[in-house]
């Protein structure tokens, strides 16, 4: 079978052939691979980039941590995988398994779930968002910003604000249910007095970050208590595309009624973990099938992975290769 291999110090894939994989144990299954979405943190994993990279583990590395499949019964499935997925055959968890709606093409199914996980389970389960709830999603002109206003929405928020860097993009993001946006231009003042306005108006209740740094110091300055009670606000890390690191004020975590968290791997429980496969994933890709749920895809082949893994991708797509 032929699998995209990435070779220390690489940093593209070769698509080549290599021995079909083999079960280790009774929890896990070979299956036949459909499609498989190539996502930044793919892309970070595979660099040891990212927090979860283990580099000792590279050597030879296949991409893709999840994707879409076909069990040796025929039933057609989104995994995820125990080791790489971008190939023709791969080895995925037989306890993380959803069957999939038989409306929703290959795409979709695959460029859905990591988008989803990103943005419902910090949404549900970090932020518990309720009815009535307003919400900003800093960062929310990519693929999981995107998901994640529409299911600010769904999960019953009065308000969604978002922030982006994208004018264009940012006024597409009102076909997806967003009440207000607000542009990232480099300079503050703008950006604060329309937060300030939006935040006096409909006090932020949660705020899903992608994007982390200094936008995050930004909104935080706004969310700084002057009286003696403030509403409560649970802010999530989900992302930090503008930097890894803040400066934050003591007076901030002293002045609001304030919950600051992350999500991510390895910040959820156990019992959250299992309920991505059991609820959140069924719903929100029955969602899709419905067409309740929306999300743009552009589609390649594996043998072109070299080009698709440095293809710029326009913002809200994402890039799915088809086997």
């Amino acid at each position: 079978m032929k699998a995209a291999i990435i070779h220390p110090g690489s940093e593209v894939p070769e698509y080549r052939e290599i021995s079909e994989p083999i079960e280790q144990n009774d929890n896990e299954i070979v299956v036949t691979v459909r499609a498989v979405a190539i996502k930044q943190l793919d892309k970070s994993i595979a660099s040891g980039q990212h927090y979860s990279s283990n580099t000792k583990e590279m050597a030879g590395h296949i991409p893709g941590g999840d994707g879409i499949c076909v069990l040796p019964d025929g039933t057609r499935v989104y995994g995820m995988g125990v080791n790489g997925m971008m190939a023709e055959k791969a080895i995925i968890h037989k306890d993380r398994i959803v069957k999939l709606p038989p409306a929703l093409d290959d795409a979709t199914a695959a460029a859905l779930p990591n988008a989803v996980i990103g943005a419902a389970m910090g949404l549900k389960f970090k932020a518990n968002i309720k009815q009535g709830d307003v919400v900003l999603i800093n960062g929310a002109t990519g693929v999981t910003g995107r998901v994640a206003i529409q299911l600010a929405k769904y999960y019953g928020a009065q308000k969604v604000i978002a922030t982006g860097r994208n004018q264009q993009s940012l006024a597409e993001l009102k076909l997806l249910g967003t009440d207000q946006t607000i542009a990232i231009t480099g300079e503050d003042a703008p950006f604060i007095a329309q937060l300030q306005d939006c935040h006096r108006e409909t006090p932020i209740n949660i705020v899903i970050d992608y994007l982390w740094g200094h936008t995050a110091e930004l909104i935080l300055s706004v969310l700084k208590g002057k009286s003696l009670f403030t509403n409560p606000v649970s802010y999530v890390s989900v992302g930090s595309m503008a930097g890894d690191t803040i400066r934050l004020s003591s007076a901030v975590l002293r002045s609001v009624d304030l919950t600051l968290t992350g999500s991510g791997i390895g910040s959820w429980p156990q019992e959250h973990t299992r309920r991505i496969f059991t609820e959140i994933l069924p719903e929100t890709l029955q969602l899709a099938a419905d067409g309740k749920l929306k999300l743009d895809t552009v589609t390649g082949e594996p043998d072109d992975i070299a080009d698709l893994w440095k293809q710029d991708v326009a913002d809200g797509k994402r890039l799915v290769v088809l086997f």
